[in-house]
């Protein structure tokens, strides 16, 4: 397909810029990320009421027919992206190309869904949570949340990492490829870049600084740590279920 054919099957939902295989385990679509680059370079500068942006990668416009709530004041869902019906979208937020926002997520205030970023169903962004984007390398993985994930106001997730199915981000909480996170629970420190465990519940935390840095050691400094707490029972769900009555 060519680039603008790739583009409108992005929107659809045809097809994605990352997909799980029949094994479970998630893929970049090579083709997809090299269209949306070549979209980048084909595109010329135009201008609009208040904005210059490449004449072929412009914002989507809503229907009431899309089954898409996209409240008023100021949010941005890119060209290339798709935004499934029953998704609620607060502003101001923006979703970027080839990004993927399935059935029934919210996408709250200060949210950016970044760049082929992959978020599945009934997921609750809170208020501020940055998903990070990748096009290049085009082999790399988006960040990726499964289903029935809650990350709270201020959550970040960047450089590919993958929050599995019903997991629970406390609120602050800071995942990127560098930062090691700690199980409590199974008491284990997670390989670099392993994905987020299926219902995890994971907290900020601190670790000291290595022993080899005596300042720090006696300034008593810390690093950042996300701790897996819990895993998810009967009462964290029932927590959550104050998001249904948003709908």
């Amino acid at each position: 397909m060519q680039w603008l054919e790739i583009l409108d099957a992005l929107e659809s939902g045809q097809t994605r810029s990352a997909a799980p295989d029949s094994n479970g385990q998630w893929e970049a679509n090579l083709e997809v990320k090299q269209a949306i680059l070549t979209a980048f370079r084909e595109g010329q500068l135009v201008e609009g009421p208040g904005f210059v942006d490449k004449h072929n990668l412009l914002p989507q416009n809503f229907a009431r027919s899309r089954g898409v709530r996209l409240v008023p004041g100021g949010s941005a869902v890119r060209r290339g992206a798709y935004v499934a019906p029953g998704v609620i979208i607060m502003p101001p937020s923006y979703i970027n190309i080839g990004a993927y926002v399935d059935e029934g997520t919210m996408v709250d205030s200060h949210v950016l869904v970044g760049s082929c970023a992959q978020v599945g169903k009934r997921v609750h962004l809170s208020a501020a949570v940055q998903l990070g984007g990748v096009l290049e390398p085009v082999g790399q993985n988006p960040v990726i949340i499964e289903d029935d994930a809650f990350l709270g106001a201020g959550v970040v997730v960047v450089e590919g990492i993958k929050v599995g199915r019903r997991a629970v981000l406390a609120p602050g909480v800071c995942l990127t490829r560098s930062v090691p996170v700690f199980d409590a629970v199974n008491e284990r420190q997670l390989d670099p870049g392993e994905d987020i465990p299926e219902g995890a519940v994971v907290v900020p935390g601190t670790r000291p600084i290595s022993n080899k840095n005596a300042w720090a050691k006696e300034m008593g400094l810390m690093l950042s740590a996300p701790i897996i707490i819990k895993y998810r029972d009967e009462r964290s769900d029932t927590s959550l279920v104050l998001e249904e009555a948003l709908r």
